[in-house]
């Protein structure tokens, strides 16, 4: 068989093998869930709750501590069902609507960007007022902090809504 032959039969065989292959893996897609078993309040509570946790680095738990992404997971499970991804990056990432500053409602996630730059390092959980609640750095714990405060001012990024019920307490 010449080999241009060759050549053309072994490139049918490669791509008819990768058409029959399965598709890679895809990684969760995370959305609003019109499913939640738990509010906005419940998430306000639970997150209001834990404040005094110790805070520990890959934490995300109240028996062990909590790391910013570690409490917003925790809390969203177990008071609203609803499974959230790990770091921070990922939650900035997830299809979720995004919310103006002035637009934010108890359970919103809020972003910053800690370390000087446009990258997330630090996420908390929007309570309604101004505040919000977080697990911000080792030797602390799980507090409310403002979001007027200027060291959140000048490193707030942005915030999703996780889920889609407004608060009933009403807290723009």
């Amino acid at each position: 068989m010449p080999l241009p032959a060759r050549l053309a039969l072994l490139l049918l065989a490669a791509l008819l093998t990768a058409c029959a292959s399965s598709p890679p893996p895809k990684s969760p897609v995370y959305l609003v869930s019109p499913g939640a078993v738990g509010s906005a309040e419940d998430v306000l509570f639970r997150a209001l709750g834990l404040v005094g946790t110790p805070y520990r680095y890959g934490g995300n738990t109240p028996e062990g501590g909590f790391d910013c992404s570690g409490l917003i997971g925790y809390v969203y499970r177990d008071a609203a069902g609803v499974a959230l991804p790990r770091s921070t990056r990922e939650l900035l990432a997830m299809h979720a609507p995004k919310v103006s500053r002035d637009a934010l409602r108890s359970g919103d996630l809020v972003f910053f960007a800690t370390n000087g730059g446009s990258q997330v390092s630090h996420a908390g959980i929007y309570v309604g007022e101004g505040r919000f609640v977080h697990a911000p750095s080792s030797g602390g714990t799980v507090r409310l902090d403002s979001l007027g405060a200027t060291y959140w001012l000048n490193s707030y990024l942005g915030a999703k809504r996780v889920l889609a019920a407004p608060s009933l307490a009403g807290h723009p």
